[in-house]
């Protein structure tokens, strides 16, 4: 009998060159000597999916050895970066031209440079996203996390990528103890509901079998915006995996706390993903009330009960009778909210945001220990200078 495949992503690093709004890694880095080890990353699983991330992924100077490794392993790959290491992400994508990237851009020119804080960032990654396609890559796109900031750039953003012939991933504010956030929230709901529903039509209109069941992600985005149940089942932990910078297994990088099923640096996968502990996570799963809706989570419960969006699909791609086949309006918590049946204190309370939580940033003690002398925008941009000098001498 074949081994079951699983989808897993690799947090290769917690050092961040960008400046998120709406995440606070970079204010917490991972020291480099304790970052997962090429030896550990051998230890993984078959995966039949790797999202490798971080941080900045491309931070990682011995990146291309891990994608080596992982090539061997996996299915298919995708690297989610900032775009802003061109010159790496090129040399990368010429030795593994099969690979995806995906960078992440915020919006038009200036709200993204406003949301992520890297100079000139909007341009570079454009830029290398250009780049990428003229080398006849054909796994490439944008990354998008949504907020009442940019909401309004979602659409244009997303026929600049479908211009481009480019993938276009889209996700909206989270908090959790990766993004090291705990206060990220939705203001005006229906406004960002409206852009989102703008979207869902603009995919629903195309001739695209997979943007069809992007919309279906994409409704799924507005009600989890509201606060509502997901609507799909969440596997992780069963299915799906997270690994992150210390060796750590988690079921994924959406929870409150960072919750280890075991450390695969000090145990094989078969003992660690067949312990106790990580049985004892899987229950925390069951009983997770946060109903989160990533790509990481829904996209293998997509795949997994595909009849629900399958059907979802086809019922509003059966509306041939006009142009515009969904509404925000068909979730009855929307409906509810314009009717005055629910209040704004009613949805903000079955958000993730919590103004009095202590966020706890998933660092060793050692990594923790650093920061008590520098921060951890110090950190990285030393770092940076020293790579770069490395590279020129």
């Amino acid at each position: 009998m074949a081994e079951k495949k699983l989808n897993g992503t690799v947090i290769v690093t917690y050092r961040c060159n960008a400046r998120c709004n709406m995440c606070n890694r970079y204010k917490a880095p991972s020291r480099k000597d304790e970052e997962i080890s090429l030896d550990t990353i051998r230890k993984l699983p078959p995966m039949y999916f790797t999202n490798i991330t971080g941080g900045e992924p491309f931070l990682r100077e011995d990146l291309a050895d891990i994608v080596r490794v992982l090539y061997e392993k996996s299915d298919r790959i995708v690297i989610s970066t900032n775009g802003f290491f061109t010159d790496r992400i090129l040399a990368l994508a010429r030795e593994f031209p099969e690979i995806g990237i995906r960078i992440s851009i915020e919006g038009l020119q200036q709200t993204n440079d406003e949301i992520r804080g890297l100079p000139d960032g909007f341009t570079r990654g454009y830029q290398t996203l250009k780049k990428l396609v003229e080398m006849g890559m054909k796994d490439v796109g944008f990354g998008m996390t949504v907020q009442d900031r940019n909401a309004k750039d979602l659409v244009p953003l997303y026929q600049l990528s479908n211009e481009m012939g480019m993938e276009f991933a889209t996700a909206s504010l989270h908090n959790s103890f990766y993004f090291v956030e705990a206060k990220n929230i939705i203001k005006d709901r229906p406004m960002v509901a409206e852009n989102f529903e703008h979207l869902v039509n603009e995919l629903l209109d195309s001739n695209s079998p997979k943007k069809w069941f992007r919309a279906y992600f994409n409704h799924g985005l507005i009600n989890y915006i509201y606060g509502q149940p997901r609507l799909l089942p969440c596997d992780m932990a069963f299915d799906t995996f997270f690994i992150d910078p210390y060796g750590d297994v988690m079921p994924c990088n959406g929870t409150k706390d960072k919750e280890v099923m075991g450390n695969l640096n000090e145990q094989s996968w078969d003992e660690l993903w067949n312990s106790p502990q990580a049985d004892k996570v899987r229950q925390k799963v069951r009983h997770c009330d946060r109903q989160c809706w990533m790509i990481g989570s829904v996209s293998p419960a997509m795949h997994k009960y595909i009849w629900v969006p399958a059907w979802w699909v086809v019922r509003h791609k059966a509306k041939f009778w006009t142009k515009d086949k969904y509404s925000m309006y068909e979730l009855p918590i929307v409906r509810d909210y314009r009717d005055g049946k629910v209040t704004k204190e009613e949805l903000d309370a079955l958000s993730t945001c919590d103004m009095t939580a202590v966020v706890n940033n998933g660092l060793s003690a050692a990594s923790q220990e650093v920061l008590k002398t520098r921060s951890g925008e110090e950190i990285v941009d030393a770092d940076i200078k020293e790579q770069e000098k490395g590279r020129k001498e």
